[in-house]
């Protein structure tokens, strides 16, 4: 399928069935720590990027073969609020199935009234805020130049004013960027003017576009927790994942490698299978040149190759 990918398991969003409505690497930033890659020309125009109709068909095929997911979820290649499609294509999921809708955004764009229109029918909206602070957001996000950070909290402050689902703000640490004391006081002023239901807490996981960037520590983000209060949670995960044992192939890996790198007990907890047969399979794929291996911060993980 061109559009829909998983359900895979999310700690978040349990069995999460993903929806892309945007081409690879369409966003309105670059981010240093992005999984997917440096975006080529980042861009603030918002378009069908891709036939809505086709994403419904393959949506409607998908839900015929598996149990409910426990969210649909836009997500994937891109900054899915670019879609002008979003909302209609929100409510047409609406018209397909009862489990909840979840998107995934950068938050940069929640300033734009049709965007935020666009958002008011999901169950959850989950924004991110890499800096409350102008410096440090370019040099984290390398945004598009029409981008500024108080107007994005401005945006996301207006949004939280009249949407009624779950607003959960996730903020992602990078050594030495943005894990001052001065970058925390800046975050708890913006929090506390945006009032999310949660905050969540994430740093560094999967090889960044940028070699150089580096995760926080887990004692930093606990620290981080404890002063932004009970609605914070870290979400990183500093363990290895479970393994368990289920049938799959080299297809089901290559989907997962799709949109983003991961390590081989990742791809084996994600796709609930043991981690010696996913092991065989990568390298299978990476003898037909369709995966390839990278190191980061010591561990090993495995990427698609682009065409």
């Amino acid at each position: 399928m061109n559009y829909i990918f998983g359900p895979v398991p999310s700690r978040r969003l349990g069995r999460s069935l993903g929806v892309d409505l945007i081409p690879l690497k369409t966003c309105t930033l670059s981010c240093r720590y992005c999984q997917i890659g440096a975006t080529p020309v980042t861009t603030m125009l918002r378009k069908s990027w891709v036939p809505l109709d086709e994403v419904l068909r393959e949506l409607g095929e998908r839900l015929a073969t598996i149990d409910k997911p426990d969210y649909i979820t836009f997500s994937g290649s891109g900054e899915p609020t670019l879609s002008s499609d979003l909302g209609r294509a929100i409510r047409s999921v609406k018209s397909m199935t009862d489990a909840p809708v979840c998107v995934i955004t950068n938050g940069t764009l929640l300033w734009m009234e049709d965007v935020r229109r666009d958002l008011m029918e999901a169950d959850a909206v989950m924004p991110s805020l890499d800096s409350a602070v102008q410096e440090t957001f370019d040099r984290i996000c390398r945004p598009h130049h029409g981008l500024r950070v108080d107007r994005i909290i401005e945006g996301l402050v207006s949004f939280r004013d009249v949407f009624k689902g779950s607003l959960w703000l996730e903020i992602l640490f990078m050594k030495g960027y943005n894990d001052t004391q001065s970058e925390l006081d800046a975050f708890a002023q913006a929090v506390e003017r945006i009032r999310p239901d949660q905050i969540h807490l994430n740093t560094v996981v999967r090889p960044p576009a940028d070699a150089n960037v580096e995760p926080v520590s887990k004692t930093w983000l606990e620290t981080v927790r404890d002063r932004l209060g009970p609605r914070a949670v870290v979400i990183a995960s500093f363990d290895r994942p479970d393994r368990a044992d289920r049938e799959t192939t080299a297809d089901e890996v290559r989907e997962y490698l799709k949109r983003r790198p991961g390590t081989s007990d990742a791809i084996a907890a994600s796709l609930q299978a043991n981690c010696t047969v996913i092991e065989s399979l990568l390298q299978q794929l990476a003898s037909s040149g369709d995966v390839r291996y990278v190191e980061f911060q010591g561990k090993q993980y495995w990427e698609r190759v682009r065409q």
